[in-house]
């Protein structure tokens, strides 16, 4: 629409030209806007121009050399229009020529020419450029494989639309230019790179533009190249190695793609792998030879080759071992033994001064007392290395038989009893029961340490009394086992914190017979709650039994018990339903306090102590009065020959001096001739009777 008003315009300034008076008698054509006119492909354009100087003059368009459009302006007669252009170019009155949905390859030099007779020719040329917006444009690489020395290899891109006005090539985002690197050729929509090498592997990259759009495109090109020279290391590096060492092989070289390493031995593939690495544990001596490594390229089919001679010592596997086993029972067999190694290891028994022989030695001896107890070395001499081993034989040591009790599926009572006495060589146990051997071999284990006896009643096992005899050639241990009705040796209860949950523990005598245990209660019913259902289990206030435990439990605790009461807890043990002695009861529950009764006896008894208490303190103060007066009383001095004085009743001894004593004056008589004395004598009064003897 702008184009055709454009055009409109144009044409009304012509005809005004050409009626103004003074018109000049040259004819002129010029272009009105650009001789260089760039569009996209399916645009409308006009190439405009003008003319003056003359009246109606004749037109042509050409296209390069060729004429496409002929008219004279201002004839009635159609502009003549080459037939392949009608659908396309229009001409319009002023001379212009106008494309309708220009192709692609209208694109070209166009010019006009109009001429008047009389006044000669005029001429206006013009450059059409007809562009297209870059769509579904690729960049590809020829040949597939680019080898390093192999003649070149070329970049080329491709579109399905677009016009290339300009075109610059990258190599790892720095331009390329013919100038700079000889090797480099580029002609439109390619680039050449001739003696690809291994510095050409990179990043290429091609920028095209035209005026309406533009496009960059990326490739990554590998150049293929190698192996070079194979490269072998190990590690650790050593002059030989020993059998149990462990080593890696790595054989490496340069190439693209990482060449695949195989390493083989002798005919057999070891590993294939791109890492080269090989990896030897634990070597053995008919590991060491001659290893090859082969490197090849798997893209260009490129091989090289290294080989490497391994050596490899062995050392015997493992230490020396040392044993002693029971030759009949009679002897002791000593056997030292250091399988494998290059050469065999030498052994020997120093202590017996015998014995020289590879990877293993037998020596023979008579058991005795001195052999109890000693130890006996073996040496083991080897190249890489010396070693030894010690050995000791030893009696039956003094053991504790155990019993363990069980019930089989049938129902009946197993009772396994272990006799297991340390010893070296091992030693083999005998059975006897009652005084008998036991000749039934399903009773007795595999190494005879074990033996099982079964029945349904426990009282029946009770009645038997068994021995286990642990023998081997230096002696020999005995133990006779009584097996005990269902007993608890040891009993312990423990409250926890918060007062609803006790712990009981025990233990059983090692020969006691037990298959369970009742845990037994007495006070108030446990209460178990599920959501809002309360189910209440026990009642009476007797023992019963609240839990079973196996015969190996040693172990129980008892829930949901309330913390204000007082419960009493015992195990009984049982073998099936024979029962054993139940244990004490202890008790669980808040600490307690005194009885009423005691407390009523309290009380009775504080007035009972006041006045006994009142009745002391009078008897004290009687006893001290009584004591006062009595040391008031006036006493008078008894002559020595009064000391010895009897009783009435008790008959006088024999007169042992010449003269008897006489007796004392009766100062009660002399009491009576108060007219004679001065003063009233005091009132005597006599002493009691004392025994008095007289030393002579």
């Amino acid at each position: 629409m702008k184009t055709h008003n454009g055009l409109i315009g144009l044409t009304i300034i012509m005809t005004l030209g050409f009626t103004l008076p003074g018109a000049q008698g040259k004819l002129l054509v010029s272009a009105e806007g650009a001789t260089r006119v760039d569009t996209t492909a399916g645009d409308n354009l006009t190439l405009a121009v003008s003319f003056s100087g003359a009246a109606d003059p004749a037109v042509t368009w050409f296209k390069g050399h060729l004429p496409i459009v002929t008219w004279t302006i201002g004839s009635d007669a159609p502009p003549d229009v080459a037939m392949e252009y009608k659908e396309i170019l229009r001409l319009e009155p002023s001379g212009s020529l106008s494309f309708v949905h220009v192709p692609l390859d209208y694109g070209d030099n166009y010019s006009v020419e109009m001429t008047k007779s009389g006044l000669g020719t005029a001429s206006v040329n013009f450059t059409l450029r007809v562009f297209e917006s870059f769509q579904n444009v690729t960049l590809t690489v020829s040949p597939d494989l680019i080898i390093e020395g192999s003649e070149q290899f070329l970049l080329q891109y491709s579109m399905l639309h677009g016009v290339v006005e300009h075109q610059l090539w990258f190599f790892n985002d720095r331009r390329i230019t013919e100038e700079d690197d000889p090797r480099y050729s580029m002609q439109p929509g390619s680039l050449a790179v001739h003696g690809p090498h291994r510095s050409d592997t990179g990043r290429y990259t091609v920028s095209l533009t035209n005026p309406f759009s533009s496009v960059t495109l990326h490739l990554n090109i590998t150049i293929l190249y190698g192996p070079d020279e194979p490269r072998i290391q190990i590690n650790p590096l050593q002059e030989f190695y020993v059998s149990g060492d462990s080593l890696t092989l790595s054989c490496q070289a340069d190439g693209s793609p990482q060449p695949l390493v195989e390493w083989t031995f002798g005919s057999e593939t070891l590993t294939e792998s791109h890492t080269g690495v090989l990896n030897l544990s634990r070597v053995l001596t008919s590991q060491g030879g001659i290893y090859t490594c082969e490197l090849r390229n798997q893209m260009t089919g490129v091989r090289r080759h290294q080989s490497i001679e391994l050596l490899v010592y062995e050392r015997p596997a493992g230490s020396p071992q040392c044993s002693v086993l029971s030759n009949y029972n009679r002897s002791l067999q000593y056997e030292c033994r250091w399988s494998g190694g290059t050469p065999p290891a030498r052994l020997s028994f120093p202590d017996f001064g015998e014995g020289n022989s590879l990877e293993n030695l037998l020596l023979t001896v008579n058991a005795s007392v001195e052999m109890d107890g000693k130890m006996v070395t073996c040496q083991a001499q080897h190249p890489v290395e010396h070693s030894e081993c010690n050995i000791t034989a030893r009696s039956p040591q003094n053991f504790l038989p155990t019993v363990s009790t069980d019930v089989d599926s049938e129902g009946k009572i197993v009772v396994s009893i272990h006799c297991l006495s340390r010893a070296e060589p091992p030693a083999v146990v005998s059975w006897f029961r009652g005084g008998e051997p036991v000749s039934d071999g399903n009773l007795i284990s595999d190494d005879t340490t074990r033996l099982e006896v079964r029945h349904h009643n426990a009282s029946i096992l009770l009645l038997q009394n068994y021995t286990c005899t642990s023998r081997n050639p230096l002696g020999g241990r005995s133990k006779g086992i009584h097996l005990q009705e269902p007993s608890i040796s040891d009993f312990s209860l423990f409250p926890h914190k918060e007062g609803t949950i006790v712990t009981l523990t025990w233990e059983v005598p090692p020969t006691s017979i037990v298959t369970g245990f009742d845990i037994q209660m007495k006070g108030p019913p446990l209460v178990i709650v599920d959501g809002n259902v309360s189910r209440t289990k026990g009642g009476a206030d007797e023992f019963r039994t609240i839990l079973r435990k196996p015969g190996s439990a040693r172990s129980a605790d008892v829930f949901h018990l309330d913390p204000k009461s007082t419960y009493r807890f015992r195990v009984l043990p049982r073998a099936l339903m024979t029962e054993g002695q139940p244990t004490r009861a202890d008790r669980a529950g808040p600490p307690e306090g005194l009885s009423g009764p005691a407390i009523a006896g309290i009380a009775a008894g504080i007035p009972c102590s006041i006045l006994f208490l009142l009745l002391l303190c009078g008897l004290i103060y009687f006893a001290i009065y009584w004591s006062k007066t009595k040391r008031r009383q006036t006493r008078y001095p008894v002559t020595r020959t009064a000391e010895k004085v009897t009783t009435p009743h008790m008959q006088a001894p024999h007169n042992l001096l010449p003269g008897a004593p006489k007796s004392p004056p009766d100062y009660n008589r002399l009491r009576q001739t108060s007219s004679i004395l001065s003063v009233a004598p005091p009132t005597f009064v006599p002493p009691p009777p004392v025994r008095v003897a007289t030393t002579v």
